[in-house]
């Protein structure tokens, strides 16, 4: 597809080199799985918990990656980069996952819960819940890869394996290397139609809030259905674990870096990014708060 108007043209180059497909970017048969030192981690209930909802989510992106690339038809260098670059690796960040806690956990019916999972998940994949703009949908698509970076940087911290640890540190680039893309077509499309910082500010904190009621927690839900006799303990209910791996998340997440790039879609000049910064962080801890 070729773009005919200026309006609907995205130029070459504008996202800038800092944005740009890394050369040698990893495989997954980078990570030594043979390396795993199972006794670090197998008994680890919390990052069972959340190693299992990540390796969901990222494994049904190719229904997102849809959606969005057909949302951003019009502008054919966006669409092409999310169908060819952004699917394919965040399909990578999922059977990567996949394949680490099938390692650490073989007992786990990985496809039958993930099917499960699918089946809700994928009702919740509309292209009717994107902002209709699309220049406000960037600015969401900015808010889930800040949402991202910060879990998968928190996951690695909580780490104690070392081909975890590794593994985490490619994914987390790779989003970072997202929320870049993003960002860039989002100035792209706001130099040419511009729109006040007010709708911005409001996309952002709608988005945010969302975060905490995300395909993280369905994930979650099939994950702890299918979990059989791994770290069964009767008398514990969903709730108790939900609420414990949220708290968990929320309170490792790494807020200054988060808020740091939560702002840029305001394009604020330095001085009044640096002053909005305090505030704008309280507000997302306490948003993002369990």
């Amino acid at each position: 597809m070729t773009a005919t108007t200026s309006q609907n043209r995205v130029p070459q180059g504008n996202t800038g080199d800092d944005t740009a497909q890394p050369r040698g970017h990893w495989k997954i048969d980078d990570i030594p799985y043979h390396r795993i030192d199972r006794a670090a981690i197998e008994g680890d209930e919390d990052l069972f918990y959340l190693l299992m909802s990540a390796s969901f989510v990222e494994t049904g992106s190719d229904t997102y990656a849809a959606n969005l690339g057909e949302h951003y038809a019009q502008y054919p260098q966006i669409s092409d980069w999310l169908v060819q670059e952004w699917e394919h690796e965040e399909l990578q960040h999922g059977a990567s996952l996949r394949r680490y806690v099938e390692t650490v956990w073989p007992g786990f019916p990985w496809q039958q819960a993930y099917d499960s999972f699918f089946a809700e998940y994928s009702q919740l994949c509309t292209v009717e819940e994107l902002f209709s703009d699309r220049r406000l949908e960037m600015v969401a698509r900015c808010v889930v890869e800040t949402g991202t970076t910060a879990y998968y940087h928190t996951l690695r911290e909580l780490s104690h394996e070392p081909v975890l640890t590794q593994l985490l540190g490619h994914i987390r680039n790779d989003e970072v290397g997202h929320f870049k893309h993003f960002l860039a077509y989002f100035k792209t499309l706001q130099k040419e139609a511009p729109i006040g910082r007010t709708r911005i500010a409001g996309a952002l904190y709608s988005r945010l809030k969302e975060l905490r009621e995300s395909d993280s927690d369905v994930a979650l839900r099939h994950v702890f259905a299918h979990k059989g006799s791994l770290f069964c303990t009767p008398e514990r209910k969903f709730e108790d674990v939900a609420q414990r791996i949220y708290h968990l998340v929320s309170t490792g997440l790494p807020a200054d870096m988060a808020v740091r790039m939560l702002l840029k879609p305001l394009l604020l000049p330095p001085r009044l990014e640096g002053y909005l910064h305090g505030p704008i962080s309280k507000l997302a801890c306490k948003v993002m708060a369990y």
